[in-house]
């Protein structure tokens, strides 16, 4: 489970009043700010943040603001963790770690891709309080889809109930993985660990949609080396109500608050996030 702390009083009141409402202001914020940019990014609407494969668009800048003040003004009180308002001020992340319900939102998952124009990006929204993820919304405009999860309530795409299962038996385990420029030494050898029979790890995409391809039972497993929440909140808690489970290198859950030991695994079962796991360990450079 990610964080076992108790989650806010009435949210399963909100949820169910809200609910279809949050998945509507994310549905606006892609029409609005997202798709009529798709294919038509002119060359100053594209900026470089760390390098070239950390972009910013106006459609991440224009759906953040979008969804900031729609979310806020559904849950008042709560507070929008967005990855463009950390990147211009790094003291918003915190807000992660405080007392009050926050939105954990990814305007553009995937922006190379989307500025690229191919269809793999996603919007990513959470609910989160405490540590504990409550529900996530991830749309994915281009193909018209939206998964949503609510803690011990399930996993949906488009209305439809999702059950990751278990891998089938006697094939290679298929491992979407981090970007090598996303990654450290260390972590580069503890990733190099998973090729070895039995697995085939390939590059990942979006990292939204690679959590909803394991929910659907479509990918087996992934191996991160980041822990920016935006980018895992919302996929953590649909693998997880999918029937999924995550683990990071020391073999505790993800914890979205952060501290998390990396390379970490999210699968479609726990013994898949196992098998993934130690094989991670066994790659990292021993401790001290």
């Amino acid at each position: 489970m990610i964080e076992d702390k108790e989650p806010i009083d009435g949210f399963d009141e909100f949820l169910a009043r809200h609910s279809a409402d949050v998945a509507e202001a994310v549905r606006k914020a892609a029409a609005a700010e997202i798709m009529p940019r798709f294919r038509r990014l002119a060359d100053h609407e594209v900026v470089q943040k760390a390098g070239p494969h950390d972009l910013v668009t106006d459609a991440d800048r224009g759906a953040e603001l979008f969804l900031t003040g729609a979310l806020g003004a559904l849950l008042p009180g709560s507070v929008v963790v967005g990855e463009e308002a950390v990147h211009a001020d790094p003291a918003t992340y915190e807000a992660i770690q405080g007392d009050a319900p926050v939105w954990i939102v990814d305007p553009v998952d995937g922006t190379r891709q989307f500025v690229r124009g191919e269809e793999g990006f996603s919007t990513l929204v959470a609910l989160a309080h405490r540590g504990v993820l409550l529900a996530s919304w991830i749309h994915a405009p281009a193909r018209d889809q939206l998964a949503t999860a609510v803690r011990g309530g399930g996993a949906f795409l488009d209305g439809e109930r999702l059950f990751a299962g278990p891998p089938a038996p006697g094939r290679d385990l298929v491992v979407a993985t981090s970007h090598p420029d996303y990654t450290t030494d260390e972590q580069k050898r503890a990733l190099l660990a998973l090729r070895v029979d039995g697995v085939a790890p390939r590059p990942c995409g979006s990292a939204g949609l690679e959590y909803l391809a394991i929910a659907r039972g479509e990918l087996d497993a992934t191996a991160f080396s980041w822990e920016a929440a935006w980018d895992h909140a919302a996929g953590l808690l649909l693998v997880e109500e999918a029937g999924g489970a995550h683990l990071t290198l020391s073999g505790e859950p993800f914890r979205i608050t952060g501290g998390n030991s990396l390379p970490f695994t999210a699968a479609r079962d726990a013994a898949t996030a196992r098998r993934v796991a130690d094989l991670l360990a066994n790659g990292a450079p021993a401790a001290g």
